[in-house]
């Protein structure tokens, strides 16, 4: 995806030149001229790679804090005393929370940018192949956009145009059209997208990518036939789709092999001048190493987001997803010694031999094969298939305990539902999936309830709120106020 960055920077280039200011000025106040700017392929493949580009803003930090800190996953450190993040963790959010609103902020401007490019690329003399194939991909991503949005919110504002401020005003739609018009751009994505690009245009969504995010969608949806059906596929076919699993966990986020076999869709970080990692500075050790991260030879760490010991007491020493997960051991690397943390530190975003962690260039992956094959697991165990949903589970239980004697074959419908849920949990930890799955699954109130008493017991007895504050209503979260006090034909979810 390195190459899509550079069409990045060269679109913010194009924006701030005099000519685009000329063909501005000449617009309506109550317009968005964008026409002008839509005459070359070369205007088609910048505008969707702008689309691509909210997928920093929203996943780079933001989907993990939504996803992993109001569930049993992620807790603040010391590092963090942000009031607003304080409030998701004890789960005293409000419609005020600065975080959900820069949630729904961020995809919405992702839908604004691909509804522009999806307006206005078919009018474009081009490639026709490559005219679908960009049509297709943003419509892969405001697909993703709208799962985001209709998962986190429930029913929200439907806008497929964008030619008036007008327009990005309504009121909210059901989320079952919401769910059916994120089916008809996955579909839709998937008849123009390749199996398979170029080495030079790795992470643009692919043909698998649709597939399997529409298996993910169906699943969210409990139709649980059509996320067989759609999942499998490419499960059956994985060869063609160039997937598979990593013999290493730890392959997943190492340079040389992190856009490898596993990778179904992911966001691409660069050293300087790219754009790096933040999670690496944010869950480094710092409170928790006698001597601080100084003495790791590292120009700065928070230990602001932290694992749970809810999360991290559930993997064994035999699971090697713990050590591709956690630490407490770190290597300085100024003179080599070890030091030890006090608690856990998440380091799955770890750069080896980096001393500054913000420059951190290991991938974030939105959709990762081995949560394909534990989809299709789930899918297959919910329609009676179970002694077939234990050959996925079992691919990836085999690489966790590099052995077969987890195997799970021959389990009830509902000890089968259990593993899977389990191990959800642990291989997809930090991943930005948790909350997503709790409340999907209907297990979220019982679950934080469950958590609130386990990390009262062996962490921090103040934990105990968590199960005071615990509602009902918090398998959605509250729309923001801005957004009702700007658009009066919105309204706030119950509870909030």
């Amino acid at each position: 995806m390195k190459n899509i960055k550079h069409i990045a920077f060269l679109f913010l280039l194009l924006s701030s030149t005099s000519c685009m200011d000329e063909f501005l000025k000449e617009a309506p106040e109550d317009r968005f001229v964008i026409g002008n700017f839509y005459s070359s392929q070369s205007d088609a493949e910048a505008a969707v790679t702008a689309v691509y580009r909210k997928l920093y803003d929203i996943y780079e930090r933001n989907m993990f804090i939504l996803n992993d800190l109001p569930a049993d996953t992620e807790k603040n450190g010391l590092g963090m005393p942000n009031q607003y993040l304080q409030n998701l963790e004890y789960l005293r959010h409000t419609s005020e929370n600065q975080f959900t609103s820069t949630m729904w902020q961020q995809n919405y401007d992702g839908i604004a940018r691909a509804n522009t490019a999806i307006l206005n690329i078919p009018a474009i003399e081009m490639d026709e192949t490559v005219k679908a194939r960009l049509i297709g991909e943003a419509k892969f991503l405001r697909a993703l956009y709208y799962f985001n949005l209709v998962r986190f919110y429930g029913d929200v504002p439907l806008i497929l145009k964008l030619e008036s401020v007008e327009d990005a005003l309504g009121p909210r739609v059901a989320s079952a059209e919401v769910y059916q018009q994120i089916i008809n751009d996955l579909m839709d994505a998937e008849s123009s997208l390749p199996e398979i690009y170029a080495e030079n245009d790795i992470g643009r969504a692919t043909k698998g990518a649709a597939k399997i995010l529409l298996g993910k969608v169906y699943l969210t949806m409990k139709e649980f036939n059509k996320s067989v059906e759609k999942l499998a596929e490419v499960i059956n076919n994985e060869g063609d789709y160039g997937y598979g699993l990593h013999e290493d966990y730890r392959d997943n986020w190492r340079p040389a092999t992190e856009t490898g076999k596993e990778m179904v869709f992911g966001i691409e970080f660069m050293d300087p001048p790219g754009n790096g990692n933040s999670a690496m500075v944010l869950q480094g050790p710092k409170y928790s190493l006698p001597g601080g991260f100084a003495v790791l030879g590292l120009v700065n760490s928070n230990e602001a987001d932290i694992p749970t010991r809810d999360l991290y007491d559930r993997f064994t020493d035999d699971d090697e997803r713990k050590a591709g997960t956690f630490r407490t051991d770190f290597v300085s690397l100024l003179d080599g010694s070890i030091h030890t943390s006090t608690i856990p530190i998440f380091t799955k975003y770890w750069e080896e031999n980096e001393s500054n962690p913000s420059n951190s260039d290991a991938n974030m992956n939105v959709i990762r094969y081995a949560d394909a094959l534990l989809m299709y697991a789930e899918a297959l165990n919910e329609i009676g298939q179970t002694e077939a949903a234990a050959i996925p589970l079992n691919r990836v239980m085999e690489r966790a305990y590099n052995s077969t004697l987890h195997n799970v074959s021959g389990l009830s419908t509902d000890d089968m539902r259990t593993h899977i849920y389990e191990e959800r949990h642990k291989e997809l930890a930090m991943e930005g999936h948790r909350w997503f799955d709790l409340v999907r699954t209907g297990r979220f109130v019982q679950r934080m309830k469950d958590h609130a008493a386990y990390e009262a017991s062996v962490a921090e007895s103040n934990k105990v709120e968590l199960a005071q504050n615990i509602k009902d209503h918090m398998v959605l979260m509250p729309i923001p106020q801005r957004e009702i006090d700007l658009n009066p034909e919105l309204t706030q979810n119950p509870g909030y």
